[in-house]
């Protein structure tokens, strides 16, 4: 059985705020919620693969030769919502009681993810606020040596595509191995997106009706697989697309296509 390594799509829920008096406001419930257990549920409803899904700041928090052992283990590392700084900074940076005790360097995890997909590994970069460039550039993946690796090409500025009317995909690759079996014209409106660019020498397998920008996209580097999706997988943009009925077999395929197996 494939292992799937799902970062992010987590968040925790203070509220609501009560107001009771000028110098009390108190929130009133604490709620952890795990937006990614469709993508989880998705992606194990054959059987064939298994998904371990944890939070972005469980990523973040990694100790020194965490990420690596994840990085032997699984088959695919899948990030949604995972802006750069996860990956770029560490918490011991922020640990005061141990500056000037040593020299606070750790392994630069960019650039193990890099090395990681040119030596085999299978990767999915996944859309949403925090992703890609996002909002206010937040995402910032463009401006990180993830821009080796990705299938598409991140614009400088925001990239944020939203709608209450919603979006609809297209498949421009339609004998990709992705879509086998996936009619995109069934596909609920999608709520946004990210906007980037096509990349040289990766395909676009469909695209966003009307706007002309990718909706999956996919790439090889080295002996890695890498896929993009320029939305979410997870509410609130994708609050329509998870009860989509063919939702679980287009995950399903692209686990399949990221490690060689027939969809």
């Amino acid at each position: 059985m494939k292992k799937v390594y799902y970062i992010g799509d987590w968040a925790v829920q203070l509220g609501p705020i009560y107001a009771e008096t000028s110098f009390s406001h108190a929130p009133k419930g604490l709620d952890l919620i795990n937006y990614g257990h469709w993508l989880l549920e998705g992606i194990e409803s054959t059987g064939e693969f298994a998904v371990k899904s944890v939070p972005t700041w469980d990523f973040y928090n990694m100790p020194p030769g965490g990420y690596e052992k994840v990085l032997e283990e699984y088959d695919i590392i899948v990030f949604s919502d995972v802006e750069a700084k996860n990956f770029q900074l560490h918490p011991q940076f922020f640990n005061r009681h141990l500056f000037g005790t040593k020299v606070l360097t750790f392994p630069d995890r960019t650039r193990m993810t890099v090395e990681a997909v040119k030596a085999g590994k299978h990767m999915m970069f996944l859309g949403g606020w925090l992703s890609f460039n996002g909002e206010q550039g937040k995402g910032g993946w463009g401006r990180t040596p993830l821009r080796e690796i990705l299938p598409v090409t991140c614009f400088e500025y925001e990239d944020l595509r939203e709608s209450t009317e919603g979006f609809q995909a297209q498949a421009v690759a339609c004998g990709h191995p992705i879509l086998n079996g996936i009619k995109l014209d069934t596909m609920p409106p999608i709520l946004g997106y990210n906007r980037v660019l096509p990349r040289e020498g990766c395909e676009v397998i469909a695209t966003w009706k009307g706007e002309g920008d990718p909706a999956l996209a996919v790439g090889q580097f080295g002996k890695g697989r890498v896929l993009a999706y320029t939305s979410d997988p997870a509410p609130h943009w994708g609050c329509n697309f998870v009860f989509w009925k063919q939702y679980a077999a287009l995950w399903v395929n692209a686990c399949k296509w990221l490690t060689g197996a027939k969809a």
